[in-house]
């Protein structure tokens, strides 16, 4: 049968061929998923517009900063960057207390730059634990969550910037075998309410993901190249779930958590995922770019439980920072701070450049049993 040519009028032609770009954009691995952390922990590190620079020309395009500094996000204007933008541990009982107090401070930081900054996540909070920690802090997170939602949807933001938190691996209480994985008893009553209320906003839980530190801590039972990716067969079964490293591990007994909880709708962010180059046990260059460019072509899929979808992720951290304690803290940087890379990683299709083209935030992480 010959097939009628159907023209489109010029107009109707272009919302066509920008709807085709958006669904294209959508598909699972067609942008990069992986971004990287900015802390500012030194006092030898590049201007925020070089640092910026830096994130441009590697085709790094998702940050996460861990509070509004006002030099970062007017050098992110324009940038296209997203961002996770972080509310420190230290303005969580304020908030709780005062809703007024959030809503300035969203005014301040968030609805002063966006849209041309692209904020897509609020974290309130980082790491807060009612067992580990200032536990003092854990009272106040929920509330201030909510506060700093309620200034996001008086401003009919809801919908394009997500309000979350960020968690750590120590509130797994049984991390193997994934399926059976299940947050510790001593703190569903802190998160049931705030898993609650991420349903509710439709937001990811964002969590920090530390192989390295299940692995130093029990190097006996796991081995480097689960922890680094490199593991050339299936280490681990669980059921018809084979697992070849470390971090699916750690992510799929996340998911069962959540799914026991009754959050198994959320998506995970790993809002960090690093390795050290030094000051430690496991420490070395060369583990630290096997797992940084390991983690990056691996997080373009999925895990076992939750296969054939990108896992966003941000590298922690894009600097070594001098001024961070203890001493395996200051070599979490995939750059130094004189913009030269540590490593040869490729953030989408390139390999790191300096600027002008010229190698922690400790989480301690549950112990396996693999």
């Amino acid at each position: 049968m010959a097939m009628a040519t159907i023209f489109l009028p010029f107009t109707t032609s272009i919302m066509f061929l920008l709807g085709l770009l958006v669904t294209i954009l959508s598909i699972p691995g067609a942008q990069s998923s992986v971004g990287v952390c900015y802390g500012m922990m030194g006092n030898n590190l590049p201007s925020h517009s070089e640092v910026i620079s830096l994130y441009k020309s590697n085709k790094i395009n998702q940050m996460r900063l861990y509070d509004p500094n006002h030099g970062a996000l007017e050098a992110l204007r324009g940038s296209n960057i997203e961002l996770i933008l972080g509310v420190p541990n230290s303005l969580l009982q304020d908030f709780a207390k005062n809703p007024s107090n959030a809503q300035n401070w969203v005014k301040t930081n968030v609805l002063n730059f966006y849209p041309s900054v692209r904020i897509k996540y609020i974290a309130v909070g980082n790491e807060v634990s009612p067992v580990n920690g200032d536990t003092s802090l854990a009272q106040f997170l929920l509330p201030a969550m909510q506060h700093v939602y309620q200034a996001v949807r008086a401003a009919n933001l809801h919908d394009r910037i997500k309000v979350s938190t960020a968690i750590d691996t120590t509130l797994i209480g049984v991390s193997y075998p994934p399926s059976q994985g299940a947050f510790r008893g001593d703190v569903r009553g802190y998160l049931d309410p705030i898993i609650g209320y991420l349903v509710y906003a439709q937001a990811p839980l964002l969590a920090n993901i530390y192989p390295y530190f299940s692995y130093a801590g029990n190097p006996r039972d796991i081995s480097l190249p689960y922890a680094l990716f490199t593991s050339p067969s299936v280490v681990a079964w669980d059921g018809n779930k084979g697992y070849q490293n470390l971090f699916d591990a750690m992510l799929d007994a996340l998911y069962s958590a959540l799914e026991r909880a009754w959050g198994g709708s959320l998506e995970v962010v790993v809002s960090e995922s690093g390795w050290p180059s030094a000051g430690g046990f496991g420490t070395s260059p060369e583990n630290a770019r096997t797992y940084y460019s390991k983690l990056i072509q691996h997080v373009k899929g999925g895990t076992p439980k939750r296969p054939g979808r990108a896992i966003e992720t941000y590298l922690f951290a894009m600097f070594d920072e001098n001024q961070k304690n203890p001493e395996l803290e200051k070599h979490f940087g995939v750059f130094y701070p004189n913009k030269q890379p540590k490593y040869h990683l490729s953030f989408g299709g390139g390999r790191l450049k300096t600027s002008t083209s010229a190698e922690y935030n400790v989480t301690s992480s549950l112990k396996s049993d693999m």
